[in-house]
């Protein structure tokens, strides 16, 4: 099987394409990466060498390169593509929303519409069902496009879309595009809905690596107002796996969402990292609160347990104590991924060209 996989140098998709070239050793993995700030080579080191690997550096929204890729004239015919290319963090999407509507929404049409174009088999009649296609596609989307929760309840899949921030807008507005082929072009689309991931490899511009590397180069972690937002946390390498089960398995047209049931509020893991290396509450550093942040975010996973099977390996107690070692223990990576991106620098010769 030949599997697309966007976004494959950046956090959760560097951690997918190791596993699944360890799973499926017979896959031939090809990842399209922008290489943007948060897309590192550094994360994939181990794999690069692999004969079943192969990197193409673009972005997602180069309508001429996905269709090269997807047609199958540069690598050979394509069995399926898992699309987690996106910019993700909120408080960028906050000061420009523009880069996350192309890569997040735009790219998100550039490949349905390939697929749509390449993915279909000979002879296929309209009106198209999933079966008539040979190419699966599966959308890695964010518990972020339900909006926000009160103290209690938890989102589910038939939860509506109330997305509050630019990021999550565009998430949503992908979904919405991944619903509409479907429902459509009978495409065999499936979405994912993850919580807070946490694990190895991580941008540590995320609260969890941020916190452990500003402390171990003595610096304050920033809370956000009073520190007492929630999220639900789930390590990567659940979410890679059920990411796995929801291509290989998952209906046409559903929704699976993710979630560790790991409900922390902000405090509580700044309090955790704080003890587990050694430092104490005079290093934090209480911030603005962030324009719109969702109080509360909490999955239930019930569906894709009782229905794919799926289950966490990782407790939150073991996951961050592994977390924080891998961190500690790999702080040649930090250095590398935080360097002054050539991205950021034109967004900021940008700016300053506008004011």
């Amino acid at each position: 099987m030949r599997l697309l996989i966007t976004g494959g140098l950046g956090f959760i998709g560097s951690n997918l394409v190791r596993h699944l070239l360890t799973t499926y050793p017979d896959y031939e993995i090809i990842n399209l990466d922008a290489e943007t700030y948060a897309g590192h080579r550094e994360n994939l080191e181990d794999v690069a060498k692999n004969p079943k690997y192969k990197l193409v550096v673009g972005r997602v929204e180069d309508a001429a390169l996905v269709d090269e890729i997807v047609s199958g004239k540069k690598f050979g015919p394509i069995d399926g593509i898992i699309n987690l290319a996106a910019e993700s963090h909120v408080d960028r999407s906050i000061e420009d929303s523009s880069v996350f509507v192309k890569s997040n929404t735009l790219g998100t049409q550039v490949l349905l519409e390939a697929t749509l174009k390449y993915g279909r088999k000979d002879g296929a009649q309209m009106p198209f069902k999933p079966e008539d296609y040979k190419i699966r596609y599966t959308q890695v989307s964010t518990d972020e496009v339900y909006g926000s929760l009160g103290p209690t309840g938890l989102f589910t899949e038939e939860t509506p879309l109330a997305p509050n921030s630019p990021y999550s807008s565009s998430k949503a507005s992908a979904d919405l595009f991944c619903r509409a082929y479907f429902h459509t072009f009978g495409m065999p689309v499936v979405i994912t809905r993850c919580s807070n991931n946490y694990g190895p490899y991580q941008h540590p511009e995320k609260l969890i690596p941020l916190f452990i590397t500003n402390l171990l180069n003595g610096i304050k972690v920033p809370v956000y107002g009073d520190g007492l937002n929630v999220r639900d946390w789930l390590h990567v390498e659940d979410h890679c796996s059920a990411i796995d089960l929801a291509f290989h398995k998952g209906q046409p047209g559903e929704v699976y969402n993710v979630g560790g049931n790991n409900e922390r509020t902000n405090m509580q893991i700044t309090k955790l990292v704080l003890k587990e290396l050694g430092k104490g509450e005079e290093m934090i550093n209480y911030v603005a609160d962030r324009l719109g942040h969702d109080r509360r975010y909490a999955i239930d996973s019930t569906k894709i347990q009782k229905e794919l099977g799926w289950k966490p390996k990782h407790t939150f107690e073991t996951g961050i104590h592994e977390t924080l070692k891998w961190y500690t223990s790999n702080t040649a990576w930090v250095k590398a991924v935080t360097k002054p991106h050539s991205s950021d620098l034109a967004a900021k010769k940008e700016l300053v060209a506008n004011k």
